[in-house]
C-alpha cells in the first residue's frame, strides 16, 4: 500500500505546505482537492501545471489522484458535464495523477454511464481513470458497481472505496469489498464519531470499522493508494491533519500485503 494525504485536510494551506506536511510524515504521496484554496484547479496554465508537477516530483512523491467535484449522474444536460470532466483529465495528464475522483450526486446509472462513456476515449489517450466514489446518492459499493458496470469502460473507470459512507449506509465492510471487486482502485481511510454524526476523529477512536475493512483488503491483497481524508475544510474545528497522519501510517502499515510497501520502507538511496 501508499499512503498518501488530502489536501482536504489542509485548507488554504497551498501546494507548497501540503508537500512538506506529507515529506515530513513520510506520505508516498499527495491526493489534491481541486479547488483554488489548494493552489490546484484546472484553470492552473501550462506553465503552472508544470510547476506543480516539477515541486512534487522534486519532493519524491507522487500525485496519488485529483479530487475533482464532477457529478457524473446529477440530473441536467450532458455537455457541460462531460467538457468539465475532461478538462480535469487533462488536468490530471499534465500532473501525472493516475485519476480524478468524481462523485455520483445522482441515482440514475444509465445518465452517468452514458457520461462515463463519453469520455472514455478521453481517458484512454491520457492514461487517466475516473474514480467513482462511494458517496451521496450512490454511497454503497453495489450502487458504484450498478454505474460502473453500467457503463462497462473497465479500462477507464474505477472505484474509491471511502472506508466511511457505504458502512454508514448500512453495507458491511465485507459487501463493499465484494460489489467492487475489480473496480476498486483507490481507498480513502478515515474515521468518525458514529454513522450519524461524522464529525472526524482520530484513528481508532470513533466507530469506522476500520481494522474489518484493513484486514479484508490485506485478504485481498490490495497494495494500491490509500489516502487519509482528514476533512478539516468541512469540520474547521478538528485537529490539523500533521496531528492524524501518523495514525494512518500506522493503519497502512498494520493492513499492508506482507509483499506491499508501507510508509517509512527504506528506499534506494536510504541509509539502512
Amino acid at each position: 500500500m501508499k499512503l498518501a494525504v488530502s489536501t482536504l485536510g489542509m485548507p488554504g494551506e497551498g501546494l507548497d505546505r501540503a508537500i512538506e506536511v506529507a515529506t515530513a510524515h513520510r506520505c508516498d504521496g499527495l491526493e489534491l482537492r481541486l479547488h483554488p484554496d489548494t493552489g490546484v484547479h484546472r484553470g492552473l496554465t501550462p506553465e503552472e501545471r508544470r510547476s506543480a508537477r516539477e515541486r512534487v516530483e522534486a519532493a519524491g512523491l507522487e500525485i496519488s489522484a485529483l479530487a475533482g467535484y464532477v457529478r457524473v449522474c446529477e440530473p441536467g444536460p450532458d455537455g457541460p458535464l462531460v467538457e468539465a470532466l475532461r478538462a480535469d483529465l487533462e488536468l490530471a495528464a499534465d500532473l501525472g495523477a493516475p485519476g480524478v475522483r468524481v462523485f455520483p450526486r445522482g441515482d440514475d446509472p444509465a445518465v452517468g454511464a452514458r457520461r462515463l462513456r463519453a469520455v472514455s476515449d478521453a481517458a484512454a489517450r491520457l492514461g487517466v481513470r475516473v474514480l467513482v466514489e462511494t458517496h451521496d446518492l450512490m454511497p454503497t459499493g453495489a450502487a458504484v458497481a450498478g454505474l460502473l458496470e453500467a457503463a462497462d469502460r473497465p479500462g477507464t473507470t474505477g472505484a474509491v472505496w471511502d472506508l466511511l459512507h457505504p458502512w454508514r449506509h448500512g453495507e458491511t465492510p465485507a459487501d463493499t469489498l465484494a460489489a467492487l471487486g475489480p473496480w476498486l482502485e483507490y481507498v480513502q481511510v478515515k474515521d468518525a464519531v458514529s454513522a450519524e454524526d461524522t464529525t472526524p476523529v482520530p484513528m481508532w477512536t470513533g466507530s469506522v470499522p476500520l481494522d474489518e475493512g484493513g484486514e479484508l483488503l490485506r485478504a485481498a491483497g490490495y497494495d494500491g493508494w490509500v489516502s487519509l481524508e482528514w476533512e478539516r475544510t468541512w469540520y474547521p474545528q478538528v485537529a490539523p491533519v500533521e496531528e492524524i497522519l501518523p495514525g494512518a501510517a500506522e493503519w497502512v502499515r498494520r493492513f499492508a500485503p506482507a509483499s506491499g510497501t508501507v510508509p517509512g520502507d527504506a528506499v534506494p538511496g536510504d541509509a539502512v
